[in-house]
């Protein structure tokens, strides 16, 4: 053991810089009041408030816009386009506002369509390919417009702008999506259609967040009303849903699935639209997700959250752009920032951050300073502002607790390193035997054996995850509570004598077998500090009847053995000298994850659970292990 560990142990280049340039830096709003940045805003812009936009069928956008007062326009504009009730401006969007009109730029924000004051029937992500297209081209011929559009938002704000840079609209100069992983269907190793599987399950999320933002029978003003008589009612009234409070906990148990919404007495909408398709169903190609054959046309800043929801497919998105751009242009001017952080908290990065449970140190980062310096690149073109030099992926190093610095993720001294799942037929809990190490598994081992039974799942720990009514609480939690349960299968290594920084993709296979026709596998690596805290880094899930596939569903024969290959899991993590690497398997992940009945039937219609025998294989001919990419 020893000597298998030292062999992983020369690691951790140097941090990079990764300080702006001076004039990027952003003023700091954090003291001001929501009244102080109200004013702010109106003593430096001109206000335009609830203007329609007109769409190609005839439907009108709700849209303010707010046009700098100092400076001679035309001025370069910056889009934020949302779901949520956003014309009050309030919160980050203020912050954002305050500070593009105070450096020359007109800030617009629109309601997505069906949404508050904007006209015509709500859909996800909001018809980005004709509304966005639309929408950029009504911008760029205003007279306050120079023609230099740039989209900015985090999590819905951002999803939209996906599937509008496949459309390469010659006046969008450049994108900045935050926490953007809802806008993708498929791309590379990861088709979880805009977050709603992971693995062929789907994830729960949406339960809570569509009972709040899908409003099929929503309040809405009388049409043909002039613009100042929108934009007094629009200062009246906010046109938002009050909806009953729900307890979440609660009512995501309600069996079958897919009427967890109806129990509430809410009419049919796109809930139950969305969970009657299977994760290959053609129809998630006509909403506005973006999928890999789409092309990309923008130069973009990402930024994106080891405990997000998708921080999977943002980077393997990331990595696709930089080689499916339109021109060389385009594909070299791909950056990304990788926050230690939850959902959409950038706001948080500063001195001693605290995730979940865990301190991650002083994580600071001027966020508002490079976005603001990559748009005076493409919108006022001033090279400076932005360097060619930057780093195109800077990340934050967990467990060292240092921002780190690459021109590829993963970096270009990244390796696989891998570990095998060992044990003497009793890895069940954090008592039993199982272990792991990179030596090869003996001929005649024998399998871990656990019982899963739906009605009793797993409980979610922490993890990434967001916007669920509170029925996870994302970021770094212990995981010993659920390592007791003696349906969780633990494979811990010996101590590391020396550190070992993982960066990159993790990647799991298991050998498994079940006495169920169908049955998921769920796996979790975990940081083992030498007080025992068990740090959850990542998880990752695959129902058993995806195995070849989403295009098609096979079912298991019971006893036969298959190999299971889960999506990715994506990290940064210093697993510090004295730690151990674990890794947890076992067959729910509840309520993040919607539990499999085990019948091998229709999961979401179904209330009748079946209890299955679950195995895991790990012998010389059944190898069960995990791929970490270890930087030497």
């Amino acid at each position: 053991m020893k000597k298998t560990f030292l062999l992983a142990a020369t690691l951790c280049s140097a941090a990079l810089p990764i300080a702006l340039p001076a004039a990027a830096v952003a003023q700091d709003y954090s003291k001001y009041s929501e009244e102080a940045l109200k004013a702010e805003l109106a003593d430096h812009a001109d206000a335009k408030l609830a203007v329609l936009v007109p769409m190609r069928d005839g439907v009108g956008l709700s849209t303010n816009i707010y046009t700098p007062k100092q400076g001679k326009g035309p001025f370069p504009v910056i889009l934020w386009k949302t779901p949520y009730s956003e014309h009050d401006i309030k919160g980050g969007t203020l912050r954002y506002a305050v500070e593009a009109v105070k450096r020359g730029f007109v800030f617009v924000v629109q309601n997505e369509r069906g949404r508050y004051f904007s006209e015509g029937e709500y859909e996800i992500l909001g018809k980005p390919q004709t509304d966005g297209y639309d929408t950029l081209s009504w911008l760029a011929a205003q007279d306050f417009s120079n023609g230099n559009i740039g989209t900015l938002g985090c999590s819905s704000s951002a999803e939209w702008q996906l599937a509008l840079a496949g459309m390469d609209h010659p006046a969008h100069k450049a994108m900045v999506p935050m926490s953007a992983g809802a806008g993708i269907g498929k791309v590379g190793r990861f088709q979880e259609q805009g977050n709603w599987y992971t693995g062929g399950v789907p994830r729960s999320l949406f339960i809570p967040w569509l009972y709040n933002v899908d409003n099929p029978l929503r309040a809405q003003i009388p049409s043909g009303l002039d613009q100042q008589t929108r934009a007094r009612i629009a200062g009246y009234n906010s046109l938002a849903a009050s909806k009953p409070e729900v307890e979440w906990t609660k009512q995501i148990q309600h069996l079958p699935a897919d009427e967890i919404l109806k129990d509430l007495d809410e009419p049919a909408g796109t809930f139950e639209t969305l969970i009657a398709r299977a994760p290959g169903d053609p129809a998630w190609r006509e909403g506005g997700l973006y999928h890999e054959d789409m092309g990309w046309g923008v130069p973009s800043l990402w930024f994106n959250s080891w405990y997000d929801v998708s921080i999977g497919p943002n980077m393997e998105l990331f990595n696709h752009a930089r080689t499916a751009g339109k021109d060389k242009e385009t594909r070299d001017n791909q950056y990304v920032v990788v926050a230690p952080t939850v959902h959409c908290a950038y706001g948080k990065l500063g001195p001693d951050t605290v995730v979940g449970d865990r301190e991650m140190g002083d994580t600071s980062f001027d966020i508002d300073g490079a976005i603001f310096g990559w748009f005076d690149r493409w919108l006022k073109g001033d090279r400076k502002a932005f360097p060619a030099t930057t780093p195109h992926v800077r990340y934050f190093n967990m467990g060292e607790n240092e921002w780190k610095s690459a021109q590829q993720w993963p970096p270009a001294e990244s390796r696989s390193v891998r570990f095998y799942l060992h044990s003497e037929g009793r890895a069940n809990s954090l008592y039993g035997d199982g272990r792991l190490s990179m030596a090869m598994p003996d001929p005649d081992e024998q399998p871990d054996s656990y019982r899963y039974d739906p009605l009793n799942p797993v409980q979610t720990i922490g993890g990434g995850d967001c916007c669920n009514g509170g029925i996870v609480i994302p970021g770094a939690a212990d995981q010993r509570a659920i390592e007791a349960r003696n349906d969780v299968l633990v494979y811990t290594s010996a101590p590391l004598e020396t550190p070992l920084d993982v960066t990159g993709f993790v990647n799991a296979v298991l050998s498994v077998s079940s006495s169920a026709r169908d049955t998921d596998f769920a796996v979790k690596l975990v940081d083992v500090a030498p007080d025992g805290t068990a740090w959850i880094i990542g998880d990752t899930i695959q129902r058993a009847r995806y195995r070849n596939g989403y295009d098609e569903q096979k079912m298991m024969v019971p006893g036969q053995v298959y190999t299971i290959r889960p999506t990715p899991m994506t990290t940064s993590i210093r697993f510090g000298k004295g730690h151990r690497i674990r890794v947890e398997v076992t067959s729910s992940n509840f309520p993040k994850f919607i539990r499999n009945l085990n019948s091998g039937g229709d999961n979401a219609k179904e209330s009748e659970a079946v209890v299955a025998d679950n195995n895991i294989h790990h012998d010389m001919a059944n190898p069960s292990y995990i791929d970490l990419p270890v930087i030497r």
